[in-house]
């Protein structure tokens, strides 16, 4: 799985070099469009696999992060569950209307929960989802993305279990 999740970031063009900007407002000569795998059908359903495998024997009650990376990773995850995890989704800010959640989908206090995102560079967005879900009480007990950077996000995570499907080193 893990060979064929690899070829595809090659073959769907998300793994980029040349001159970009990152959200971060970072200048960097490396670029990885998740998106190009993570809204794959053949991509989602390797990435859903390699996690549910990579949880295998945890209890793990919802999988999410914060909206946009994580969307489509937690909504394959839930699918490929079987009904066994659910989907959640941290917003970038409350709503300011309706209910005002930070945190839509399935979760509630005192689950455990897989954070996830396509890419992490200093994992700021990532430390953003685990926060949305700490306060609510729910406990983080692995954090899970499709590529890491390799640029301060490792030891952002480092209180928690940490597990990139695939690092800059080895697509470069």
């Amino acid at each position: 799985m893990y060979d064929q999740l690899k070829q595809l970031l090659k073959d769907t063009g998300a793994v980029k070099t040349g001159d970009f900007t990152l959200s971060s407002g970072k200048k960097s000569n490396f670029y990885v469009d998740g998106k190009q795998v993570t809204c794959h059908p053949l991509g989602l359903k390797l990435m859903a696999d390699i996690i549910l495998d990579k949880i295998k024997g945890m209890k793990v009650d919802a999988v999410g992060g914060l909206t946009i990376g994580a969307d489509p990773i937690a909504a394959a995850v839930a699918i490929q569950s079987q009904g066994k995890i659910a989907a959640f989704i941290v917003r970038k800010e409350a709503k300011g209307h309706g209910l005002g959640k930070e945190i839509e989908g399935i979760i509630k206090p005192g689950w455990k929960v897989v954070v996830v995102d396509d890419v992490i560079t200093t994992a700021g967005a990532t430390l953003k989802a685990i926060a949305a879900v700490e306060k609510i009480g729910c406990k983080v007990v692995k954090v899970i993305c499709l590529v890491d950077r390799e640029e301060g996000g490792a030891e952002a995570l480092k209180n928690y279990d940490f597990d990139p499907l695939f690092k800059k080193s080895e697509l470069v």
